[in-house]
């Protein structure tokens, strides 16, 4: 009677278990690579905490009180004050980003220094269609306000040029705007007898902020022009450019918006949502080419098809030569695959991820090939498991570089490598083999 021990069969079901039983430290690396992700996230957040966050920047919004009166059901006349939201007619930004890279540590953050140019004119003449009676408008308690999500990076006073008239900023919204939460805010002289007459206006920010930069589009024409030495620009939000450049020396992008495209009108009185509006944002992320984590994340997905393919390889060893491979050196190989991508982790926090995943492939591999030489004494299967593992390395990278193709590039290879297997294993005859006359 066959020995138990050599039956093909149960050599599978071991092999099984085995691969199994390295889904554990798989685990525990993908746990890994999720607390340095998070590790790197509170120091960015640490650094952009004392810099300044990510900056929105809106507006500006003319805020017009009035009052409205009435009588109760007793007879008794009640006042209560409203609040006009009056948007620019047009609404042009010119602006320049400088970025810097901050370090805490080994972990890095993108932050910028930044200026925008804001012009613009405003027309009141919209209110006349509002069946509001002019009489109860407020023009005296008139302000317009500016959004600012970050004050921490204002860096010089903001002066408005309205119409004739200089007017310096001054810090927090005023009551009455319930659009912004944060920004600055001045009251302005509104003539209440030339409601059809326009007033320019214009003033310049100088600021700095972190990681993003995004805007409001707030006139019924809004045009944004942005150049930056940043060349590894993301463009989002509700709206993308209708033209950008970008090459090695930076990037330079133009956004045109209509009323048409937004949903809310240039004037409303308190019927509009804070959320309505800011979902209308858009602007630029200053993207960090290489996320090494995620990078790390996928390859992390990709191990259990390591170990089994290498597996399968040294199977195939155990079918086709005199050479029989205990359960502990398939273990130790196992181990060895885990390992890269520990070194693939901690080496690409230090250096270039795909100079790190060389170094890390590379120790792999030689350690793979000099223990299965020195345990099996055979030199064509060292070259096999070598040459298998550098392509499977080589295959895991392309992946890694096309994540658009990830899938299809997968799918493929799998197929390919399927019907490798079937195509050398075409002649086995399963039920008469056995390992019994196999060397230990």
């Amino acid at each position: 009677m066959k020995d138990i021990k050599n039956s093909i069969g149960v050599r599978i079901v071991i092999i099984g278990v085995l691969i199994l039983a390295l889904l554990i430290p798989s685990g525990f690396i993908r746990a890994l690579v999720r607390e340095r992700a998070d590790r790197r996230r509170e120091a960015i957040e640490e650094i952009t905490s004392k810099w300044s966050t990510k900056q929105t920047i809106g507006g500006p919004v003319v805020t017009i009180p009035y009052t409205e009166t009435w009588k109760d059901e007793e007879g008794e006349t009640k006042t209560v004050t409203k609040y006009i939201q009056v948007l620019p007619e047009t609404l042009n930004i010119e602006g320049e980003l400088h970025p810097e890279i901050r370090y805490r540590g080994i972990y890095q953050a993108v932050v910028y220094n930044g200026r925008l140019d804001l012009s613009g004119d405003f027309v009141f003449e919209g209110i006349r269609r509002m069946n509001i009676d002019l009489d109860q408008l407020l023009w005296d308690d008139a302000f317009i306000s500016v959004n600012i999500s970050d004050m921490r990076g204002i860096k010089e006073y903001v002066e408005l040029q309205w119409g004739e008239q200089a007017i310096l900023f001054e810090p927090g919204i005023k009551r009455g705007n319930n659009l912004f939460e944060s920004g600055i805010s001045v009251r302005i002289p509104i003539a209440s007898g030339n409601l059809s007459d326009g007033v320019d206006y214009a003033f310049q920010l100088i600021f700095k902020g972190s990681e993003a930069l995004n805007f409001l589009p707030l006139g019924k024409t809004t045009r944004v022009s942005l150049r930056s030495s940043w060349s590894n620009p993301s463009f989002d939000g509700a709206f993308l450019p209708v033209q950008h450049q970008i090459d090695s020396n930076g990037f330079s992008a133009d956004w045109q918006v209509l009323d048409l495209n937004r949903n809310y009108p240039q004037i409303w009185v308190e019927n509009v949502s804070q959320r309505t509006v800011f979902s209308s944002s858009f602007g630029v992320n200053l993207y960090t080419p290489v996320d090494i984590y995620t990078q790390t994340t996928r390859a992390a997905k990709y191990m259990i098809m390591f170990i089994g393919l290498t597996f399968l390889v040294f199977f195939l060893v155990e079918i086709f030569s005199s050479k029989k491979i205990h359960p502990i050196q398939y273990l130790l190989i196992g181990f060895s695959l885990c390992i890269f991508y520990l070194l693939l982790l901690s080496l690409s926090e230090h250096i270039n991820f795909g100079l790190a995943y060389l170094l890390a492939s590379l120790s792999v591999v030689i350690l793979i090939g000099a223990y299965v030489r020195s345990a099996l004494e055979k030199k064509v299967i060292p070259l096999i498991t070598v040459g298998m593992l550098a392509i499977l390395y080589g295959f895991l990278y392309i992946l890694l570089q096309n994540q658009d193709y990830a899938l299809l590039i997968g799918s493929v290879g799998l197929f390919l490598i399927l019907a490798a297997v079937m195509y050398l294993t075409r002649n086995v005859n399963w039920y008469r083999i056995d390992l019994s006359n196999t060397v230990e």
